[in-house]
């Protein structure tokens, strides 16, 4: 699987600085030309420097941003998040194990939801901020890398986490949503989930 092998070809990079391209096909337990291709792929991405023979972590100072960081965009449109989250807290049940994606609104949501009774399951340091001091809710921090700029854990360990969840809902995020109804999300802040 792709996604996975990428996440795992960075969170390599990020702990080791530099890695082979023999080094990565063995941990990966794929070809060689794999990971070639792989590295080409997230080189082209920005995510990743070329070097010959393996890959090294790009400069984190050099790294670009993500379009729009979470502290503006907490800002924008904020009375109509609120509601979108006194409206979804009104879906929940006490006793529920509620999931929540990261995002503003479901920072919010999770404001809405302090005081109840229930599990709350997320990869969002936001949400974990909003209800660390609650005694009522139950925390449940999914594992990840940390992602500053968006106040979330991502990748694999995140996603790995995230296949042993059952909630009884969930709430997920998007950026936007078009006259056709489908849903867009910035490709650094997607990932796959699986679970009902």
């Amino acid at each position: 699987m792709k996604v996975e092998r990428h996440e795992a070809v960075l969170v390599a990079l990020r702990t080791q600085g530099m890695c082979s391209v023999p080094g990565l096909a063995a941990t990966l337990a794929v070809s060689e030309a794999t990971v070639r291709r792989d590295l080409a792929e997230l080189e082209q991405q920005g995510r990743l420097q070329r070097v010959h023979g393996g890959a090294t972590a790009v400069d984190p100072m050099h790294r670009p941003e993500e379009p729009v960081p979470f502290a503006r965009v907490v800002l924008n449109a904020k009375r109509q998040k609120e509601a979108i989250a006194r409206r979804a807290a009104a879906l929940v049940a006490d006793g529920d194990v509620v999931l929540l994606d990261i995002g503003t609104t479901t920072m919010l949501l999770a404001r809405a939801l302090r005081g109840r009774e229930i599990t709350v399951v997320t990869s969002s340091l936001a949400v974990l901020d909003e209800l660390r001091h609650d005694d009522h809710v139950e925390v449940i921090l999914l594992g990840g890398v940390v992602r500053r700029s968006y106040h979330s854990l991502v990748g694999v360990l995140t996603e790995d986490a995230l296949r042993q969840v059952r909630a009884s809902i969930a709430f997920l995020g998007a950026s936007g949503i078009n006259a056709a109804g489908s849903s867009s999300t910035p490709p650094s802040s997607r990932c796959r989930s699986s679970g009902r």
